[in-house]
């Protein structure tokens, strides 16, 4: 009697095993081991990076053109838009805008204090329009030749902290580089980054990052 006992407890432990194994394969991919439990195809990682690019081409049409109504349209609702003018995010000094706000952008002569200068510390204090000419309207980001998708393209010697301040963040990173450095002897290289975060089944706009190579 107790060998076939034995032989159903392992069989119900094996049975526990794969529908155990079966949930946390289905709760990271979406598949069960015993089949697919929904109709819709699970989307290609060439399909989302796709439409990650398209998004922040669009969003930088929109910064090109100064449509700030349309900007604050993709932005977060809840979280706003934190701009930050280096690679490093100091959530205690940049400066974070909610929608409403960035709709008023083209007429707010407001200056505001959007980080610090690298090198000086010196407040970064301007008005939205003339943080927008020195960190974001100073290059041409729609003729970048590279394009990182979740991947920061060029680091200087600042911390790249953006996955570690927003863990579920998107991001797209306009890179643009000459390969030589300056008359400073700076490296001339810059990147616009757009992060993004899913809010009601949608990517919203959080982060707009200029990145330099910094010393």
């Amino acid at each position: 009697m107790k060998k076939p006992l034995i032989k159903i407890a392992i069989i119900l432990l094996c049975l526990v095993a794969g529908v155990v194994i079966s949930g946390v394969v289905y709760s990271t991919t979406g598949f069960l081991i015993f089949g697919i439990v929904t109709d819709e195809p699970a989307p290609s990682p060439g399909m989302a990076n796709a439409e990650l690019t398209s998004l922040a081409y669009t969003v930088l049409g929109y910064i090109n053109d100064e449509d700030y109504l349309s900007l604050s349209r993709v932005a977060h609702p809840e979280l706003g838009i934190v701009f930050s003018p280096y690679a490093t995010i100091a959530l205690t000094t940049n400066k974070c805008f909610m929608p409403d706000q960035i709709a008023a952008f083209s007429t707010d002569t407001t200056l505001y204090v959007w980080g610090v200068y690298n090198g000086s510390g010196e407040p970064i204090k301007s008005t939205p329009g003339e943080y927008f000419d020195e960190f974001i309207f100073a290059r041409d980001y729609a003729g970048s030749s590279i394009i990182g998708v979740n991947k920061i393209v060029r680091s200087g010697n600042a911390l790249e902290n953006i996955t570690d301040v927003f863990p579920d963040i998107e991001f797209v990173d306009f890179h643009i580089s000459n390969g030589e450095r300056d008359s400073n002897g700076d490296y001339d290289w810059v990147s616009l980054r757009f992060g993004f975060e899913v809010y009601e089944g949608s990517l919203r706009l959080t982060l707009i990052q200029h990145s330099c190579w910094t010393a």
